[in-house]
């Protein structure tokens, strides 16, 4: 039996393993308990890249606007803008970007260019254009960054004579002067504007009077143009320059040279710049084996073309419409329409994606060589795969 004294002491030996120092290492441990059990805070940029609803997206992310961090994450305007074009809503995309006026940060020009350029990317070129306009009202200034992100915005947009005026006009207008990536821009819209690639290249001689360099960017712009228009010499003389001015090639700059070789049926020149391509230590890509097969197919090497599309999945790629687009045709005209058939089944079960005009052009053979059941196959494989949305024809090249 315990005496009062005795209990006296029990109480104070409790008290004193319960200091304070107890009870706070105690506190701290359930809160990290509480913190473990509790699901983590979602981030802004989360909260608007979950949302499936494209105008749940416009909302969360002009609520997500009112903090100033948000409004720095490049990354979390981009892709929203992306997402809202491919939705087809450039409304949703005009109220976004207008509503960011609203903010200090439009008196700086990087978040100025940065809506410039996304605007751009919406093809709405003349928001673009009003941005600009608007910048010195302000207090904002316009240096070659801004002017970068308009000549961007019109190339983007395929408006090519305009990026041309105003690299003409508005340097000297606002004291600009124009950077390598101004005439990477210039340049890039000569090459696709039709007839105008010997524009692009005479700027090589323009860019190093101006005391710039020609970078990576340049040349292989200049590169996988000439070999694709057919001008496979000039794209020779540009790969020879890389060499004399030690421009350092990557794997865009092999894989133009692939496609030119493979294009005139170099099949010498073309594996022995693959190799190449290995021995530097670039790892070759989906581009690298479709520039393969398609010189394999030009030389009518099919079981060599087949083997080089095998490449593509062991080098741990995923073929591309691209892949199929050359290889699928190529079977059927080698009237090997089981393979094609196969390949087209393989495609499907994989999810790779098949483009329309392949897959109509292999219908049309097989009707056409009276295999009408193999046809009706891959139309309702087509059907089955909710990836597919269009129809086949069937009819187009019914036998007499």
């Amino acid at each position: 039996m315990h005496t009062p004294k005795t209990m006296s002491s029990l109480s104070r030996l409790v008290r004193g393993n319960f200091n304070t120092s107890t009870i706070r290492r105690f506190s701290s441990a359930a809160s990290e308990t509480t913190a473990a059990i509790s699901p983590p805070k979602k981030s802004l940029s989360s909260i608007v890249n979950d949302e499936r609803n494209p105008k749940r997206i416009v909302e969360k992310f002009k609520t997500a606007c009112e903090s100033e961090r948000f409004r720095a994450n490049i990354a979390v305007y981009d892709r929203t803008v992306r997402r809202l074009v491919a939705a087809k809503r450039l409304h949703f995309v005009k109220e976004i970007l207008e509503e960011q006026k609203k903010y200090p940060d439009m008196s700086k020009e990087g978040f100025a260019a940065r809506i410039i350029s996304l605007y751009g990317k919406a093809g709405l070129v003349e928001n673009a254009q009003k941005v600009f306009d608007e910048m010195p009202e302000r207090n904002c200034k316009r240096s070659v960054l801004s002017f970068n992100a308009l000549l961007s915005a019109y190339g983007v947009s395929k408006r090519f004579d305009v990026v041309e005026q105003i690299f003409s006009d508005l340097p000297d207008k606002l004291s600009i002067k124009p950077d390598i990536v101004s005439y990477n821009t210039l340049i890039k819209a000569l090459c696709e504007k039709k007839g105008s690639l010997s524009e692009a290249v005479a700027l090589l001689c323009e860019i190093e009077s101006k005391g710039l360099k020609p970078d990576i960017i340049t040349f292989n712009t200049l590169l996988l143009s000439s070999y694709l228009k057919g001008e496979f010499e000039q794209g020779e003389e540009i790969w020879a320059q890389m060499a004399e001015k030690n421009v350092g090639k990557d794997i865009r700059s092999y894989n133009a040279r692939l496609l030119g070789l493979a294009n005139q049926t170099k099949s010498e020149e073309l594996a022995s710049l693959f190799e190449e391509l290995k021995a530097s230590g670039i790892k070759p890509d989906v581009y690298s084996f479709n520039a393969m097969i398609r010189g394999s197919i030009n030389q009518g090497k099919m079981k060599e073309a087949k083997a080089w599309y095998e490449e593509i999945v062991k080098h741990g790629y995923r073929p591309d419409k691209a892949s199929l687009a050359l290889l699928i045709p190529a079977l059927c005209k080698a009237e090997d329409f089981g393979c094609a058939i196969e390949l087209c089944k393989e495609s499907f079960s994989k999810r790779y994606l098949v483009g329309q005009t392949t897959l109509q052009e292999l219908v049309d053979e097989l009707v056409k060589e009276g295999k009408r059941g193999e046809a009706e196959e891959i139309v309702e494989i087509a059907k089955n795969n909710d990836f597919l949305k269009f129809k086949l024809d069937l009819s187009s090249q019914e036998d007499d």
